[in-house]
């Protein structure tokens, strides 16, 4: 590999880092925030409902905004960048902002007139008195998308200019918003709940749903600024014909349907859900939401800094680049996720009780969240390849192939979710592991079609690498399977900061394990990550 591509690929792994914080902090600020929500309500009827209320905006957030909006936007952008420069891209800008506008809010409004068929859609088990509980709340936060949208585009252009750290943390400030707002409007609108021992109805419920919207104005807001600072100023354009405009939308397309896998999965696996009685939607939203603070800290972070590159590089005609960047990328997800599944894995139950198991959140509740938990961590590496690997293919115009693979992998977990929900019995935890499953079956089909696309993508290196991952992985497993015997110990019970003891020590040891056999098995990635934190320290200390 050229010094040149080493260069770009430092260079992403710095950037990486700094998105890779700004995420963890909001994805421990979305922790904090479902803790809080678990404490108040509990895995009961009311979370039930306010989770597939949310569930509906926050499933067209993944497809439009933060999925096909910004996966068609970062890679149109960036070319227009590349080959016309900033004043041609700021102009497309501005026409497709309007656009957004004009469309969301279209969007917004069949949202609140249909939400009573889209709930009968996401839960169809629904008794009527929780359905018609769920619609309400649907019709309040529905506007969140049009929101959303608007901050996902202001990311896309902000990540374009080699911005990353704001737009990263814009959506902690979704969560603040929704924690604060949430607590405070949930005892305004319901004064009479003690504070040490709540038990909030569905008055507090609605404040819940209120402080969401609070939030996706503060993740659009806090950007702005930094938008204004690299140069862009809004003009609404509805000269929509721009060839830019028509290559964003031919985009969005296939794209929308590429990025639904996930989430649509998601959508089927709640249909199954809402037939499982009360309680199985909030164990398996708890358990997704912890798989996604290592996907959306690792994955998303490297996906976030990647596209960029790999687009510029696409339509420079520069293939070599555009290799070697999406390899690299690939095993750092590799590196970065094989631990975190594995921690997971063996720690779910653990974890669980640690964070979630206060007020109404019961050990029974730890107990199947934790089994939702070991069943999606298994498809961490798949899940996360696919953010890296999925929108490549659009920087390279092949934008239909991730659709029909998106096809597939539906109509996949769909069957795997009747065969092992019906047929095995698995309940909640067949509707985890088909997910996985599906992730797993989705990246190694995209992964055979981007070789046959862009050539060789270093998949001799890739193997070795993952085989190194396995042989530092099988320390890991063996330290935190001796600290579910010895630290973990169900018969006994523990306090709080025990556990939190407990949890730390196994993840630090473990940790120091992995990445310890990893550097002495000279698997690359560590070792350009070690040299480029030396450098740095060596920098601050000059």
């Amino acid at each position: 590999m050229t010094a040149a591509a080493n260069s770009n690929q430092r260079v992403s792994a710095r950037a990486t880092g700094i998105v890779g914080i700004a995420i963890l902090c909001s994805r421990l600020l979305g922790l904090l925030r479902e803790v809080i929500f678990a404490a108040l309500f509990g895995a009961s009827r009311n979370m039930d409902a306010f989770l597939t209320a949310f569930r509906a905006p926050n499933m067209l957030r993944d497809l439009f905004a933060e999925g096909a909006l910004s996966t068609a936007f970062v890679t149109t952008f960036s070319r227009r960048i590349a080959t016309d420069g900033d004043a041609s891209a700021w102009r497309l800008a501005s026409k497709v902002a309007t656009l957004t506008v004009v469309f969301m809010s279209a969007l917004t409004v069949l949202g609140i007139l249909f939400a009573p068929a889209l709930i009968q859609v996401l839960a169809p088990g629904f008794p009527a008195e929780k359905a018609v509980l769920t619609i309400q709340l649907t019709r309040v936060m529905f506007p969140f998308i049009l929101l959303v949208s608007l901050a996902a585009l202001v990311m896309g252009m902000l990540n374009a200019k080699n911005v990353f750290g704001m737009p990263a943390m814009a959506s902690s400030f979704f969560n603040i918003g929704s924690i604060v707002g949430g607590v405070v409007l949930c005892y305004w609108l319901e004064p009479q709940a003690d504070w040490r021992h709540p038990h909030f109805g569905e008055r507090g419920l609605m404040g819940l749903a209120i402080a969401t919207l609070i939030g996706g104005l503060l993740q659009l807001v806090v950007q702005l600024p930094s938008l204004g600072r690299v140069g862009f100023h809004f003009r609404p354009d509805f000269n929509w014909r721009d060839p830019g405009v028509r290559t964003v939308l031919a985009l969005m397309g296939p794209a929308t349907i590429a990025a639904s896998a996930v989430q649509v999965n998601v959508l089927i696996n709640s249909v199954f859900a809402s037939k499982l009685g009360d309680g199985p939607i909030a164990w398996l939203n708890i358990a997704f939401r912890l798989m996604q603070l290592p996907l959306g800290i690792f994955g998303v972070a490297i996906a976030t800094v990647t596209l960029p590159l790999i687009s510029r590089s696409a339509a420079l005609g520069n293939k070599s680049e555009f290799r070697g960047a999406l390899a690299h990328a690939l095993r750092l997800v590799m590196l970065l996720t094989v631990p975190s599944a594995i921690g997971l894995v063996i720690l779910a139950k653990p974890i669980i009780a640690l964070i979630y198991q206060h007020g109404r959140f019961t050990a029974e509740a730890t107990t199947h969240t934790a089994e939702a938990l070991q069943f999606y961590a298994i498809g961490l590496v798949g899940y996360s390849a696919i953010k890296v690997l999925a929108p490549a293919f659009y920087a390279l115009d092949k934008r239909n192939l991730p659709m029909f693979v998106s096809l597939f992998s539906i109509a996949l977990n769909a069957g795997l979710n009747w065969f092992f929900t019906l047929n095995l019995g698995l309940g909640h935890r067949g509707l985890a592991l088909s997910t996985s499953l599906v992730a797993i079956t989705n990246f190694l089909v995209l992964y055979a079609m981007m070789r046959r696309y862009a050539g060789r993508l270093e998949t001799g290196a890739m193997v070795k690498t993952l085989a190194k991952l396995l042989v530092a992985g099988a320390f890991l497993a063996g330290i935190c399977f001796l600290a579910q015997q010895f630290i973990f110990i169900p018969s006994v019970a523990a306090d709080t900061w025990q556990r939190l003891f407990g949890i730390v020590v196994t993840i630090a040891v473990g940790g120091g394990a992995f990445f310890g056999v990893a550097y002495l098995l000279h698997i690359a990635e560590l070792r350009d990550v070690v040299t480029l934190v030396r450098g740095r320290l060596s920098r601050l200390r000059s």
